[in-house]
């Protein structure tokens, strides 16, 4: 080892006692609490659900739920991170923080579910900022050569997140009410807000951004075209009618097409990497499939308790341990598997779309059978392929990205599984109320809508393993094994 490799070692070795002493640490350890507050109440919701529907009824608008939430965070994600450039990080996280505990105060207090529904959509606009702007945080506050240790223990966190979320809600539901498991966040999102003016007190944090050149553009068209795509597929499923049902799903579809081709038309705002779903390249490929299975697999969150609860009076803590067991398959796979030669990550790839697609399959058959250990078998399955096939497909994708577009690369995967999760629960609400919903909640529409849901969710599931086939077979691509 040269002195110069060495000195450069010795440079990127943290100190994390300094780090702590000087203060940076424990405003790094503030600003994730955003992304705890966000993706713990992201997947709670599934728990709660059977007794919330109990209380305000509004079973044909349990899809929205979900849909709702990722398009505010969509919106306030794509949001935060240019407002800093003119107004202080600080501020904008008070105001995220507070949104995000009005949200969840609304979502506690809800006399019916359309108000619940506003909550939501309040939460996930103050929710997504939270994200974005513990992200921004890290490039602000802190320097360089320690930011791949903080995003991994930000990765670490939302992995706490996405299992204690079902737990929290569990919890809460069976010891004192739903509206509990809102109302802790209120207080969360409130003293955030608080704590905001008191720890992010650096000049950094308190001036906005300092910029030479033009802000980018926020992306307002292609941005609405995906707010009112999600819409009208969600309101087809209310009230199913043939013809009306159809048109709205179709305009529906419609939208979201525009939406990416207005995304596509705006180079300097676009959130997405080109050619996003073109087959040629392993970008495209890979794009698909994270489209494919975020779409195709957020019925067991939104459904499976509830259906669970409704068909075979499993305990809603019992079906908290299920998904809770999900996230964390994927969080332990997905440490597992990352020192693999980088020569197989086309095979992990098709391995992990084989897993997920087995776990979606099997749940059409387990959760009208209602059999526990077999349920938990595909929970691990799915999760499980997830944490296997995600780090490899998302480095294929960045690595076969255009020049200069690498970072937009980074960061669509997340949005794309955001984009899949809303448009996923608003078809996942249009079979679940054409299939039984739509007249209430009652052991036979549950039976009817359990062996409908997660069939119709399967040709996608294949699509997506199709779409790893094709990064598998793809030969003579050089990037493909860059690191």
């Amino acid at each position: 080892m040269t002195a110069a490799s060495g000195n450069k070692l010795a440079s990127n070795r943290v100190d994390w006692r300094a780090l702590w002493a000087s203060g940076d640490l424990a405003r790094f350890c503030f600003v994730s609490l955003g992304i705890l507050l966000h993706a713990t109440n992201e997947t709670m919701v599934a728990t709660v659900m059977p007794a919330m529907v109990g209380e305000l009824a509004g079973v044909q608008l349990v899809g929205w739920s979900l849909a709702i939430y990722e398009l505010g965070a969509i919106v306030a994600g794509a949001a935060a991170g240019r407002l800093v450039t003119y107004v202080a990080l600080r501020s904008n996280m008070m105001v995220a923080a507070l949104l995000y505990g009005i949200g969840a105060l609304i979502c506690a207090t809800a006399p019916s579910m359309q108000w619940f529904l506003i909550g939501r959509l309040v939460e996930g606009l103050g929710g997504g900022a939270l994200v974005s702007l513990a992200f921004v945080s890290v490039e602000r506050l802190f320097p360089r050569n320690i930011w791949p240790q903080l995003f991994g223990i930000m990765s670490a966190v939302w992995g706490v997140a996405a299992f204690s979320g079902p737990m929290l809600g569990a919890l809460m539901t069976e010891f004192l009410s739903w509206r509990w498991a809102f109302g802790v966040f209120t207080l969360g999102g409130a003293a955030m807000a608080l704590a905001s003016f008191i720890v992010l007190d650096t000049p950094e944090a308190r001036k906005p951004q300092a910029s030479g050149g033009k802000a980018p553009p926020f992306p307002y068209p292609a941005l609405a075209c995906l707010a009112l795509s999600v819409v009208l597929i969600a309101a087809a499923g209310i009230d199913i009618a043939l013809v009306r049902s159809s048109l709205l799903l179709f305009l529906g579809l419609i939208g979201l097409a525009l939406f990416f081709r207005v995304d596509a038309l705006r180079p300097q705002s676009r959130l997405f990497p080109s050619p996003l779903f073109s087959w040629r390249s392993p970008l495209g490929s890979g794009m698909t499939m994270v489209a494919a299975f975020s779409v195709a697999t957020c019925t067991f969150t939104i459904y499976g308790p509830l259906l669970l609860t409704t068909l075979h009076g499993i305990p809603i803590l019992t079906t908290g341990y299920i998904i809770a067991a999900e996230s964390i398959a994927w969080s332990v796979l997905s440490i597992l598997i990352a020192n693999a030669p980088l020569e197989r990550e086309r095979l992990i790839i098709v391995a992990g779309a084989l897993m997920i697609a087995s776990g979606l399959a099997g749940f059409a058959y387990t959760i009208p059978a209602g059999s526990i250990p077999l349920i938990l078998l595909c929970a691990l399955l799915q999760g499980g392929g997830f944490g296997v096939c995600w780090p490899f497909l998302t480095r294929v994708i960045v690595a076969s990205a255009r020049d200069g577009e690498q970072t937009i690369a980074s960061a669509a995967v997340p949005t794309m599984q955001r984009i899949g999760y809303a448009v996923g629960a608003a078809l996942a609400g249009i079979v679940a109320n054409a299939s039984g919903f739509s007249g209430g909640l009652n052991r036979e529409a549950a039976a009817s809508v359990a062996g409908w849901l997660f069939l119709a969710f399967v040709p996608l599931g294949v699509f997506g393993c199709l779409a790893a086939l094709r990064i598998f077979s793809a030969a003579n691509r050089p990037r493909l094994a860059a690191g």
